[in-house]
């Protein structure tokens, strides 16, 4: 006589076999939709890998050049399209060791009096915008340019004191100026620009990209009043492919992350056994 068992259990190594084809099956559907997720952003990054261009949210919509320096070019969700190269004057008065360069609260000034060693100072602007300086007084800094100050010191000292002074004012610390790197980098953070300050120096003082970083990195900059923003791949950066862009006091640089390695990510932190039997 034969006893048909309709409800037996499969054994462990049955168990296990189905296990393994179901993280299988699993893996393979995850990693076609990885596929497409890539292939995506490979089609929308063909068209904008080469891509350096602010983006204005106030721009008219015209090929005509901008009083700020930028021309409007094409027309994009967030705004209007304009060229990176061109830089505006008012953005240039922020960039550190630029002529223009206008010294703000918490700056250090180098001031150098010819033969006249007594009077040769570091001094620090204070939070109000003024320092202190001998036979002078308070003197306004904050707004200023160095070549400024340096006539209106000269101008001070030659009328009561000195024949002819010269006088020579650096600005040996860029405190007042900041720069904002978010994202994808190990060590996000504001860091003062202590002189000229490159895309490249910026992800460098944050310790480098980190490991969900899709390598493009975007520029937030207000400009004449509006918001603006520039994509730039980094690797064209590094590569010379494009210029290595000059950052001005206040920008945000931010580093997005890839979706395809976050999304990843979540599905190993969600399924950690996944992972160990990745390659069964």
């Amino acid at each position: 006589m034969t006893i048909l068992l309709r409800n037996a259990r499969p054994s462990a190594s049955t168990r296990r076999k189905n296990f393994v084809e179901k993280v299988r099956a699993m893996l393979k559907f995850l990693g076609s939709v990885m596929l497409a997720v890539l292939l995506a952003g490979c089609a929308g990054s063909s068209q904008d890998s080469a891509s350096s261009s602010f983006v204005s949210s106030g721009a008219e919509q015209s090929g005509s050049q901008s009083a700020s320096g930028f021309a409007p070019t094409v027309s994009a969700e967030a705004g209007k399209l304009v060229p990176s190269t061109l830089v505006s004057a008012s953005v240039e008065q922020r960039i550190p060791g630029s002529a223009v360069y206008n010294i703000g609260p918490f700056d250090v000034l180098e001031i150098t009096v010819f033969k006249v060693p007594d009077l040769s100072k570091i001094v620090q602007v204070s939070e109000d915008g003024r320092f202190s300086y001998p036979l002078v007084g308070e003197v306004k800094a904050s707004g200023r340019t160095a070549a400024q100050i340096e006539k209106d010191l000269a101008k001070q000292l030659g009328e009561k004191y000195l024949r002819n002074p010269q006088v020579t004012v650096f600005v040996k610390e860029y405190n007042s100026q900041r720069v904002t790197v978010d994202g994808a980098v190990k060590k996000p953070g504001v860091y003062p620009m202590r002189g000229n300050m490159s895309l490249i120096q910026a992800i460098a003082m944050s310790e480098g990209l980190d490991s969900l970083s899709e390598g493009t990195v975007i520029i937030f900059r207000q400009i004449d009043g509006r918001q603006a923003a520039a994509r730039f791949n980094l690797n064209d950066v590094r590569q010379g492919k494009i210029d290595n862009p000059q950052l001005a006091a206040g920008d945000i640089v931010m580093v997005p992350t890839s979706e395809a390695k976050e999304n990843l990510q979540n599905v190993l932190k969600v399924l950690p056994i996944v992972s160990a039997f990745a390659w069964l």
